[in-house]
């Protein structure tokens, strides 16, 4: 549990403290601007390798996420947002299984809490922008064709829904799922190297632990992908949800 709580590099104890934490984050919101950088200075019409590989993530954003949630013309408007948070997270992420990071850039709840966040603003915003405050609430707390006693309590549940439990929910699934990666990870290679240097038969099995953890590692990076994947889906089914018609 130590890694997610480090002792300070600079400014201890201060609100601008700076720790390993955020020296992973840095690092890798460095390399990815770089790289984004390098790639688009020296695009093409017809694409190479490195062009065709990032271009093919943008192609996924677009066609798995934002075309079948919000359409062509909400989606327009919003592929710059979802496809920079899917990007963002997926980096972060992946820093989990970097030899020299090892640590994932939302494994500590600041950073999955901003992106819900920014979430959370986006939706309320699209939908008051579409509805004006007022005919927001109303389409979010009271959905047509329901007897009306009923929203005595629908209205109270759903209103805690928009205003907590959305941005709350993606918060502790990508916190949740990076954490539990992480420790994974630490635990069977600590197993391995207890195993390979336990001096008796139990170095036996040390290989099984072994390829246990280079499983654990394969499977983190599908776990990476995967949030990536869920958090930028939902926060385009918020939009969608908050922009619609009727529900």
């Amino acid at each position: 549990m130590g890694d997610f709580f480090p002792d300070a590099i600079l400014f201890e104890g201060t609100v601008f403290e700076f720790n390993r934490v955020q020296l992973v984050r840095l690092i890798v919101l460095a390399a990815v601007l770089i790289f984004m950088c390098i790639v688009a200075s020296r695009a093409k019409l017809v694409p190479g390798r490195v062009q065709s590989a990032v271009e093919l993530v943008i192609d996924f954003v677009n066609n798995n996420i934002i075309a079948n949630t919000l359409g062509l013309k909400d989606g327009k408007r919003f592929a710059p947002m979802l496809i920079t948070m899917f990007v963002f997270i997926l980096s972060m992420n992946l820093a989990g299984v970097v030899p020299g990071l090892n640590l994932a850039g939302t494994s500590v709840i600041g950073l999955p809490l901003l992106m819900a966040l920014w979430t959370f603003v986006t939706y309320v915003g699209a939908g008051i922008r579409k509805h004006g405050f007022l005919g927001y609430l109303r389409a979010e707390t009271m959905p047509p064709g329901i007897p009306w006693p009923i929203y005595i309590l629908l209205i109270p549940i759903e209103l805690l829904q928009v205003v907590v439990i959305r941005w709350a929910s993606l918060t502790i699934r990508l916190l949740a799922n990076m954490v539990a990666g992480h420790m994974m990870i630490v635990v069977f290679i600590g197993m391995t190297h207890a195993l390979l240097f336990s001096g008796d038969w139990l170095i036996a099995i040390s290989p099984f632990a072994g390829a246990m953890a280079i499983g654990i590692y394969g499977f983190e990076i599908f776990v990476a992908a995967l949030q990536a994947f869920i958090f930028t889906m939902l926060t385009a089914v918020y939009i969608q949800l908050a922009t619609s018609d009727e529900h």
